[in-house]
């Protein structure tokens, strides 16, 4: 990565730069200028850390940030950052487990930025070292010369979505790194001289950290990052602020786009100007076609054009993308047969009678190799569904977990991504993850199916709302549906909201749910970067309501 920053830098990247702290105090500083903070990093861990330490950054803010990871880089050392509390957060259980998780990377160093450095005593009362991040960019003196690093050596230290109870990091190299950047400004025809990426995504997360500042950062691509709490305390900050800068390029998981065309559909005429932007990548969660085509027209007021989403397939485990649909073109639809799905595992198309629908993610970027294979590892044809492998120079050596490093790659170099899939026309295609299929009678029904049908219903929270298996594996296998609205609390509303949601998945699935629970807003559990805890949602079904 040392090389492609370089090469940006000689490339005039030093006229374009880093937009932050919008909207309250904005911030621009050119890229040349994030890399003479990142050597005064580096300069300052080349003195505190040994060389390929582990270093975890603590930072919400991205100006911080970006010197911050591309200075450890320079320094030679791996970067982890670490999950954020929020003020909901239980300080206590969060320290356990950053103690866990900073056992497991062997991190010798924590770079605390702002707003956490009032966590500073609780870091002290574990004995966990750290450093103020601000005082670090500020160092006087420079690093000279990157510490030279090799291809194989550790870059990211990428926390998965899971719990931090058992915490485990996906190994990044710095190969794995420069391969994805690489295909990835290929694939989306970036121009750095040319396009801007606006985004709010948490840098905690590998689409944030990767998609959205290391690639422009590489690139040397101008650049606007505020903060999740931003867009969440106001979401159409995000497409004011890809008017304001000339927005060419985001991205977000589903859900944010289901949240922002309900609030544009309601904004006046003139509000936003989206004519600019040609690449919002949906990712990180399953693809709604519905929320595609209800962000694509409410936004078609603004300019923005129907073919601007771009709907992708990527995980940690291949640093980030593994595909991107076709560009240029609006989302594509495979519309298939329920039955055949669900009881024979094939993607037949539907000419009748139930039908089930999924987007197109679109043919394995340079590098990548996708596989649909059964449970004995032969591989299966087009439209048969099975498990989905990935191979190629982006995917991950292995894993760091509390009982030591698990490799990630099979003897050819296929990684299980945990995913149910197929393949049509060479594009993937995506069911949803194989330990969440619920078995009824037969049938796989798959919980983005259940997800999907409840969150039509009126009063249902945009992307707040999961379907849980109830006595997984036994012959009485059955599901529930969690979902939070406001309307929870209120006895008459709650129990027409209920029924609405009965109705709407049998109408979709075909199958009732054993319950419908509904919780306030914000009561659902979900992982640092936003996506829901099926395990843990399972346990808020009382029994009562399950039985």
């Amino acid at each position: 990565m040392d090389g492609i920053v370089a090469s940006a830098l000689d490339g005039g990247a030093d006229a374009r730069g880093l937009v932050t702290g919008e909207p309250r105090a904005p911030r621009r500083r050119t890229w040349a200028e994030v890399h003479e903070q990142a050597r005064c990093v580096a300069a300052a861990l080349t003195g505190t850390v040994r060389p390929g330490a582990a270093v975890a950054v603590l930072a919400a803010d991205p100006g911080l940030i970006a010197p911050a990871v591309q200075g450890g880089w320079l320094a030679g050392n791996s970067v982890t950052m670490l999950h954020q509390p929020t003020p909901r957060t239980d300080l206590a259980r969060w320290a356990q487990d950053a103690v866990r998780v900073l056992g497991v990377i062997d991190a010798e160093l924590v770079l605390l930025g702002s707003p956490f450095e009032p966590l500073a005593d609780l870091l002290d009362s574990h004995r966990i070292r750290y450093r103020d991040l601000a005082g670090l960019v500020a160092h006087p003196e420079p690093l000279a010369e990157p510490v030279p690093v090799a291809e194989d050596a550790t870059a990211l230290l990428q926390l998965t979505s899971g719990s931090t109870a058992e915490p485990k990091a996906v190994r990044i190299t710095h190969g794995n790194l420069a391969a994805n950047t690489a295909a990835m400004v290929e694939a989306a025809h970036l121009d750095p001289a040319g396009d801007v990426a606006v985004s709010w995504l948490p840098l905690f997360h590998d689409m944030g950290l990767v998609g959205t500042l290391t690639v422009p950062m590489a690139i040397g691509m101008e650049a606007v990052q505020v903060t999740p709490t931003d867009f969440l305390a106001a979401p159409l900050l995000w497409p004011k602020l890809i008017g304001k800068y000339g927005g060419t390029v985001t991205a977000a998981p589903n859900f944010a786009y289901a949240i922002a065309a309900r609030r544009m559909s309601r904004a006046e005429d003139g509000e936003f100007d989206l004519s600019g932007l040609r690449f919002a990548l949906n990712g990180a969660e399953p693809v709604d076609v519905s929320a595609v085509r209800s962000f694509t027209a409410a936004g078609a007021r603004f300019g923005l054009g129907d073919a601007a989403v771009v709907c992708a397939y990527g995980m940690a485990e291949a640093t980030l993308a593994v595909t991107f649909a076709e560009l240029d073109r609006p989302t594509r639809v495979d519309v298939v047969s329920a039955e055949a799905l669900e009881v024979r595992g094939r993607a037949e198309p539907a000419t009748g009678g139930g039908t089930r629908s999924f987007a197109l993610l679109g043919r394995p970027l340079p590098g990548m190799e996708v596989q649909v294979v059964d449970d004995a590892g032969a591989e299966l044809g087009e439209r048969a569904v099975g498990r989905v492998r990935v191979r190629g120079a982006a995917v991950t050596p292995g894993y760091r977990t509390a009982d030591g490093p698990v490799p990630a790659q099979d003897a050819a170099g296929w990684l299980d991504t945990g995913d149910d899939g197929y393949l049509v026309d060479g594009q993937v295609v995506i069911c949803g993850r194989r330990k969440d299929v619920i078995i009824m009678g037969g049938r796989n029904v798959y919980p983005v199916d259940v997800e999907r049908a409840a969150t039509e219903v009126a009063g249902v929270r945009a992307g707040n709302a999961a379907a849980v298996r109830l006595d997984a594996g036994s012959r009485r296998e059955r599901f529930a549906v969690v979902c939070e609205s406001a309307s929870a609390g209120d006895g008459a509303a709650e129990k027409a909201l209920r029924k609405e949601i009965t109705s709407s998945v049998v109408r979709a699935v075909g199958v009732r749910p054993a319950a419908v629970v509904v919780l306030p807003p914000g009561s659902l559990p979900k992982t640092p970067s936003g996506k829901l805890k099926r395990a843990a949602t399972a346990e808020l079904v009382p029994p009562a309501a399950a039985g």
